[in-house]
């Protein structure tokens, strides 16, 4: 999936764990154990005890997945 310029600047956004949840399908422990292992994009530490995902590399993720499912 190739975005436009414009694409790209209107996903640079932060989003919550719960929109990540959303986007995605998975549930928060597997979004962690997928992190742990390098298979999703990591968060970002916004606070103590806050942390938010790059919204165009969630989209990104999603993607490549959806690219995979094709080739199988």
């Amino acid at each position: 999936m190739i975005l436009t310029t414009a694409q790209q600047a209107e996903n640079q956004r932060l989003i919550r764990r719960k929109e990540v949840q959303s986007k995605t399908g998975l549930g928060a422990s597997s979004i962690y154990a997928m992190m742990k292992n390098g298979t999703f994009p990591k968060c970002l530490k916004l606070s103590e005890r806050r942390v938010a995902w790059i919204e165009s590399e969630v989209d990104q993720w999603i993607a490549d997945r959806i690219a995979q499912h094709g080739e199988a």
